[in-house]
């Protein structure tokens, strides 16, 4: 383009006279320039003689203005060009501008949009809640009536337990249900027909209940007429009820046996651990609640003397293992014990040996609650020293029953029945659940601490301290497993739960109980396999089928390979030698 403008110069210099002035337009604009070449006295002298000259000249002259012409034409021609290109950019930024002010619009209406409908799936979600919660309320109302027609217990013909075991198995159902939708924060479609499907069994179960107790009235009082047209005497009482005992019967022959109490004299045995419990707790109360700076730094070390030590059980060596068993001992002998570089001893109060006794059961449940709950072969050296520890001090060894009851009701076992007047929370806690701030644990962890304790207890009643007396019985041993499994399946399973414990069971203590009963286990594994497994799954949902496939394969393992693995982490004669 400079070029350009150099050549038009260069024509206009061409084209005017020299010695005078002319505008010149440059790329700088419009300057008045002296044109360089002086005068030309020679072609003034000439001009009149010479007029061909002169035509030369203005020929030449026009030849220049029009070569000056088409320079100015190049170059407007050339400016356009140039300023093609940015009309072009200007014209397409301006385009897109006024796309984007349409599509604003668009996107604040969709923004708007998604906002409504998370707002409407929201209050959807709080309607289905509300729905659940009135079912709820419904179901436990008619489980409270199930439960009231105990009182008419004496006109049935039938054990009413079935029913009020299943009324309780359907409050814990919907109880789950709505668990699970306050941890995803929104409720399916599925859920809420299952909650109505529990709702109408609960309607259907309380239906059924009354026209049995119509029905059993009717047959008695027919009985009793009949009786008094045959015999003018008043005949006395019948024979007493006879409890069930646990033993090897077809599930599915008995379903009137199935019950949701355990035995009346296991129930008493578990009602005189909680009282030795209560008591305990009362006899070192002082020591609890004082103020005192030194009875409360007594008890601080007392607690550290007993949790330490627990804390360091582990499967390292066994010699490891008996220093901990040790001093643990010392310590409930009333010798004196290192702690934290402190002496310790529970001579230094009065309630120093049942604070010690209590809080030492405490520990070892809490060792299966939490640590056997995450690690499962941890249960074989903590129930090495528990043995050990129960076997010497029999006090401590039902306080760990008495704990591990309260806790884990299922390893009584029993399932505790929902009352009138109770509020749901404490339903909750009697079933084993933790409920904190109103806020109830998820099944998942609920089911984790359960197995942890179970398997805890199946590792305690096969194991005995090897450095004891070994003439002398188990404290607590295999028989109270098999006592366990009998009732087991003398109960209506629940669901989830049952299958979970059972599986957490035999895999733990399946192998030693095999040892012990050999044939009459295998046939209480059969009797497992074939009569009980349909009872689980016929009350197992679709989601909760992990626990009882997990049993099933568990068992259809066994029974192919005609043995019973030994469980993992299972200390071998080799392990104490260390």
């Amino acid at each position: 383009m400079r070029k350009l403008w150099q050549r038009k110069e260069h024509l206009l210099r061409k084209c005017l006279p020299g010695g005078s002035h002319c505008n010149v337009i440059s790329d700088q604009g419009w300057e008045r320039e002296p044109i360089v070449g002086g005068t030309i006295p020679e072609l003034l002298v000439l001009g009149s003689t010479n007029k061909q000259a002169e035509r030369f000249e203005g020929v030449k002259q026009l030849k220049l203005h029009k070569e000056f012409q088409d320079l100015e034409e190049v170059m407007e021609e050339s400016t356009r060009e140039d300023l093609g290109p940015q009309e072009k950019l200007e014209a397409e930024h301006s385009h897109r501008a006024k796309i984007l002010n349409l599509n604003l619009p668009e996107a604040e209406q969709q923004h708007v949009k998604q906002a409504e409908q998370e707002q409407l799936r929201k209050e959807e979600s709080q309607v289905c809640l509300r729905n659940l919660y009135t079912l709820q309320e419904e179901v436990l109302l008619l489980n409270q009536r199930l439960n009231a027609s105990s009182l008419h217990k004496d006109q049935l013909s039938a054990n009413m337990a079935a029913f009020q075991t299943r009324g309780s198995q359907l409050c814990v159902l919907i109880s789950g249900i709505i668990h699970t939708t306050l941890e995803n924060g929104y409720s399916t479609a599925e859920n809420q027909a299952e909650a109505e499907r529990a709702l109408q069994e609960t309607r259907q179960l309380l239906s059924n209940l009354k026209q049995e107790i119509t029905r059993s009235s009717e047959l008695k009082k027919k009985k009793n007429e009949e009786e008094a047209r045959e015999s003018p005497v008043q005949q006395g009482p019948g024979a007493p009820t006879q409890t069930l005992v646990p033993s090897l019967r077809p599930v599915g022959m008995q379903n009137e046996d199935l019950q949701v109490k355990a035995e009346d004299s296991t129930m008493q045995w578990y009602q005189q651990l909680q009282d030795a419990s209560a008591k305990c707790v009362l006899a070192f109360e002082d020591l609890d609640t004082s103020k005192d700076s030194q009875t409360q730094m007594i008890k601080m070390d007392l607690q550290k003397a007993v949790t330490i030590p627990v804390s360091q059980i582990s499967t390292i060596t066994g010699s490891k293992l008996k220093e901990v068993f040790d001093k643990i001992h010392s310590l409930l002998s009333g010798k004196p014990v290192q702690s934290a570089e402190r002496s310790v001893s529970v001579n230094l109060n009065p309630q120093g040996l049942d604070f010690v006794q209590y809080k030492l059961a405490e520990e070892f449940v809490k060792q299966g609650e939490e640590e056997v709950a995450s690690h499962h072969e941890a249960a074989f050296p903590i129930a090495a020293v528990a043995s050990g520890i129960w076997m010497l001090h029999p006090k401590v060894g039902d306080l760990i029953l008495a704990h591990l009851h309260k806790k884990c009701p299922y390893s009584v076992p029993f399932y505790p029945a929902f009352k009138e007047g109770m509020s749901l929370e404490d339903y909750q806690r009697m079933l084993g659940y933790q409920v904190i701030d109103s806020k109830v644990e998820p099944q998942d962890k609920f089911l984790k601490r359960m197995s942890g304790m179970i398997r805890l207890y199946a590792a305690i009643i096969q194991f005995q301290w090897p450095y004891g007396n070994q003439q002398e019985a188990h404290p607590h041993g295999l028989n109270h497993g098999w006592r366990w499994l009998a009732q087991i399946l003398n109960m209506e399973p629940l669901s989830d739960v049952t299958a979970t414990l059972l599986f957490d069971f035999l895999e733990v203590c399946g192998n030693t109980l095999l040892k012990q009963y050999q044939v009459q286990f295998w046939k209480m594994i059969l009797l497992i396999e074939e009569d009980y497994l349909p009872r689980i799954e016929a009350i197992t949902s679709s989601g909760q089928m992990g626990s009882f496939l997990r049993l099933k394969q568990f068992l259809e393992k066994c029974l192919q390979c005609r043995e019973i693995p030994v469980p993992r982490g299972f200390l071998m004669s080799s392990f104490w030698h260390f």
